[in-house]
């Protein structure tokens, strides 16, 4: 078995805290993943997978509960830690791109090595390398409003790839795509785990893309209701998965 690279226990997450209209989200969520798993986090729409996905990419902090990435407790950190946490770790892939505008593929890409402090030669190489990885090698002077959205996309991935994070998660990355296009960026997040090794979290309303992958984990009202990772998760009232899903 794989070590646990993701390891979280009793996850709640509050807004509002103390005030009339305190609102808890997660309700005690326990978590593993382990080096080199390709999961699914999926749930309807206000079932809290989006506040999970804060959680996992250390975006946000719980109210309770402890969570350990790469051996190292997130839950304790300070924001300048998160940040070096964000960038060293997880590589991010959202369905809106969030690319600079000004800046080409290129430069895109080298961004979270500038961060990182990497000479200016070396992110170069490696920026071209990981455009190369996605297929994207032509378009590395090519702006964003240059590109498609699926040729975004795997800017975006190479971006994320970066650093040679821990994990690389992805919300909703085909969310912006049609359906074409949507399946050859799943099929670089399949070379990048068959490949390269890469453990991925892919965040997703679809049951089409969940069912892609190796692991799917259901959440309903802030808590895991099955876990195909986990059989003895499952509950007897769980919802179905793709009923659940495509309420969204």
């Amino acid at each position: 078995m794989a070590r646990k690279l993701i390891m979280m226990r009793n996850i709640i997450k509050r807004y509002y805290i103390g005030q009339p209209n305190e609102l808890q989200i997660l309700n005690g969520i326990d978590l593993d993943i382990h080096e080199g798993e390709f999961v699914a986090i999926v749930g309807a729409s206000g079932s809290g997978k989006s506040t999970l996905m804060n959680m996992i990419g250390a975006l946000d902090r719980p109210t309770e509960g402890t969570y350990f990435l790469n051996d190292t407790d997130v839950s304790r950190l300070n924001d300048k830690q998160l940040s070096t946490i964000r960038n060293k770790e997880i590589g991010f892939v959202f369905q809106t791109f969030n690319l600079i505008p000004r800046a080409n593929a290129l430069k895109n890409v080298e961004l979270p090595m500038l961060y990182a402090g990497m000479k200016k030669k070396e992110r170069q190489e490696r920026a071209m390398e990981l455009l190369k990885l996605v297929d994207m090698q032509d378009r590395y002077t090519h702006k964003p409003n240059e590109l498609s959205g699926g040729q975004k996309q795997r800017v975006a991935i190479a971006r994320a790839m970066a650093n040679d994070p821990s994990i690389i998660l992805a919300d909703e990355p085909t969310g912006a795509l049609d359906s074409k296009t949507g399946h050859m960026v799943m099929d670089i997040f399949h070379r990048l785990h068959d490949e390269e090794g890469k453990t991925i979290v892919l965040i997703t309303h679809s049951p089409e893309l969940a069912a892609e992958t190796e692991r799917i984990v259901t959440i309903s009202d802030g808590s895991i209701i099955s876990d195909t990772g986990d059989k003895n998760k499952e509950k007897p009232d769980a919802l179905n998965s793709e009923t659940e899903v495509s309420a969204e």
